[in-house]
């Protein structure tokens, strides 16, 4: 028997949320190691010696330490007989690329915490301008995403019957959008997928609620 996979993890990490659901769709055992992003723990030494990057999450899996969540999951897919986290046709990966993209390298990155903490930190009223900031661009990313979305527009997941790597990108950011007040509602497709996923337990189960709080 080999040993489970380790997840280095951060319960509000977009990006560890999105390896989680993908371990969870793959019914793929894991252990959690929390790495508290608040008090600098990604900073540490300790951490650095196991990703220089200093970044979240971390899989130590099949012997090798992997980072970055969109490759992580990628080779997730690969490895796991049966995944269907990316279609078999080459336009149905380009699809789920596409889209997973347009979440993780569109949105998250001008709404990573350090960034909108920067530029908040330059106006005089910091509170004020990361709420403004972070509203400002989930908004317009969901709705661009949205217009994407549609083009699927009889699918019950991002893309297809079952859900992929797409999905794993956009849940996550949908709790961002709740968590700053970002209302996208009005957003069909977007609904449609949150609601098909709502009662699945492989994205129940990775949420932050259901991770809890890291240990003190």
């Amino acid at each position: 028997m080999t040993d489970a996979p380790i997840l280095y993890d951060y319960w509000r990490s977009s990006a560890s949320y999105r390896v989680r659901i993908a371990l969870n769709l793959l019914v793929q055992p894991y252990e959690a190691v929390p790495v508290d992003l608040l008090a600098g723990a990604h900073r540490e030494a300790d951490y650095l010696t196991l990703n220089p990057q200093g970044i979240l999450p971390s899989l130590l899996i099949d012997g090798h330490l992997l980072t970055q969540s969109l490759a992580i999951i990628e080779y997730l897919h690969a490895t796991t007989d049966g995944s269907s986290l990316l279609p078999d046709d080459a336009l149905g990966q380009f699809r789920v690329r596409q889209l997973s993209y347009a979440v993780a390298m569109e949105i998250h990155p001008v709404c990573n915490l350090s960034v909108a903490a920067h530029a908040a930190n330059l106006t005089k009223d910091a509170n004020a301008a990361k709420a403004d900031w972070m509203t400002h661009f989930i908004a317009n990313g969901l709705a661009n995403l949205e217009v994407l979305l549609a083009q699927d527009a009889r699918a019950t997941f991002s893309y297809g019957e079952t859900p992929t790597l797409a999905d794993c990108c956009l849940i996550p950011q949908l709790y961002n959008a709740d968590r700053w007040g970002v209302d996208y509602s009005a957003h069909r497709r977007i609904t449609q997928i949150a609601k098909a996923t709502r009662g699945m337990s492989a994205f129940a189960d990775a949420h932050p609620d259901n991770v809890g709080l890291p240990a003190p």
